[in-house]
């Protein structure tokens, strides 16, 4: 079936044309234009579609949780059109049948592509190194490894995986989280911490194992990926390290270009989240990096959890959020509503650049005849209140329930076929 978006503006910028899609492509791009199905895009941006670099789609092992089918289709409600799945299943992604059945099971329910996340170490232990190589040469084609919800804190493995990857042009996505630091840590140590009797989670863990890391990588000149940064002081860091030329890029979570640790002071453990919410100041200094560039990308951290593991006291509570169907329009209203991003900038920071740091092929590419048609439709002005019994998600620890949002996406599209319509799957 061919489709043809009628009236829209491309990045935001220009005139309205008319864009056809057809047989998985870009095929037109002008004025008057026709196919099998028409869609009004009338005061529509269309942007390339949306790419994570940090999903958690909990399949194998936790499907209460999320399911690939489940978390894709909320992908492409959010407007994405390719997610990386982290590694940290039941079993843990950390060989190559694992990694292939959940490439295998995106492939089958084909909401958007998903490409799996090979872990670092044996079982996310920390011990000793996973089959990179075997994972890489797989079915998935896994070029991201990573044990994202523990920290490779061991600096001679760190270093030893660094140097492997290089050997097929992998990137080391560290979760950076000294242990030591944050036994028990409940929140971000700070004011709200004291006054709330949790335990307290420094900025300096973070800031340490990326310092550290950075400084490996330049030693032996492999790939750094710096997941969910959320401190001033990270942020400095990695200007640091890209001013010295080293290759390491980072990423932002939305959750934590919005929201502060004042959030904990609810009790609320929708809330309690890794790496954890902190200041004011915090959030000025990383939306300050995404706008410059400091800060290469948005990564969801989509962290799905059954009720019972969110709905309790905050210290037996899980970590983490939901976040693929509100990503864009909390970017939205952070970053373009307030004149940091345009919608060009937003395509970069969400879709371009995670393509490029996972070396896809065929996403976030421009938007031009010929090009693959992985496109993203965004009313900006369809503002929309947070509803987490509408979600497509399988969970609902969203903490954005109830927020007003600007920007909605009104369609998704995988090689031309429609995924997502309206806030719903197709």
């Amino acid at each position: 079936m061919s489709w043809v978006l009628k009236n829209v503006t491309l990045y935001g910028e220009g005139d309205p044309v008319d864009v056809a899609l057809h047989e998985g492509v870009i095929a037109e791009i002008g004025h008057g234009l026709s196919a099998d199905e028409e869609l009004d895009a009338t005061g529509c941006v269309l942007l390339p579609g949306l790419v994570d670099l940090h999903t958690h789609l909990r399949e194998p092992g936790r499907e209460d949780a999320e399911t690939v089918d489940t978390g894709t289709q909320a992908a492409a409600v959010g407007g994405f059109t390719a997610v990386h799945a982290m590694a940290n299943t039941e079993p843990v992604a950390d060989t190559a049948g694992v990694v292939e059945q959940v490439w295998r099971l995106g492939q089958e329910h084909g909401h958007c592509d998903v490409f799996p996340v090979g872990a670092v170490t044996v079982g996310l232990a920390g011990k000793e190194m996973a089959e990179l190589g075997t994972m890489a040469d797989s079915a998935a084609r896994v070029r991201i490894f990573s044990d994202d919800g523990k920290c490779v804190s061991d600096a001679s493995l760190m270093r030893r995986a660094l140097e492997y990857v290089k050997a097929f042009d992998g990137v080391i996505a560290q979760h950076a989280q000294e242990p030591r630091l944050t036994d028990g840590a409940q929140m971000n140590e700070g004011v709200n911490s004291s006054m709330l009797g949790l335990a307290g989670w420094p900025a300096v863990a973070e800031e340490a194992i990326i310092a550290r890391d950075c400084l490996l990588t330049a030693h032996v000149g492999g790939r750094l990926h710096v997941c969910h940064i959320s401190t001033a002081g990270s942020v400095e860091l990695i200007r640091w390290a890209k001013g010295k030329g080293w290759d390491v890029t980072a990423e932002v979570t939305p959750h934590h270009l919005l929201l502060t640790d004042d959030c904990a002071r609810t009790y609320d453990p929708t809330f309690k989240v890794n790496p954890p919410l902190r200041t004011q100041a915090d959030v000025d200094a990383l939306r300050e990096a995404l706008a410059d560039g400091t800060i290469d990308a948005v990564a969801t951290d989509h962290a799905p959890h059954a009720l019972e593991d969110k709905e309790t006291e905050w210290g037996a509570a899980a970590m983490g959020m939901t976040g693929l169907e509100t990503a864009l329009a909390v970017v939205v209203q952070t970053m373009v509503t307030t004149g940091r991003l345009t919608w060009r900038q937003v395509a970069q920071r969400m879709s371009e650049t995670p393509a490029r740091i996972g070396r896809l092929e065929g996403h976030g590419r421009p938007l031009a005849v010929g090009e693959p048609a992985n496109v993203t439709l965004v009313d900006p002005g369809a503002a929309w209140v947070v509803d987490p019994a509408a979600m497509a998600s399988r969970s609902r620890n969203t903490p954005f329930a109830g927020h007003h949002l600007p920007a909605r996406v009104k369609a998704t599209f995988l090689r031309g076929t429609l995924t997502a319509r309206e806030g719903k799957p197709v």
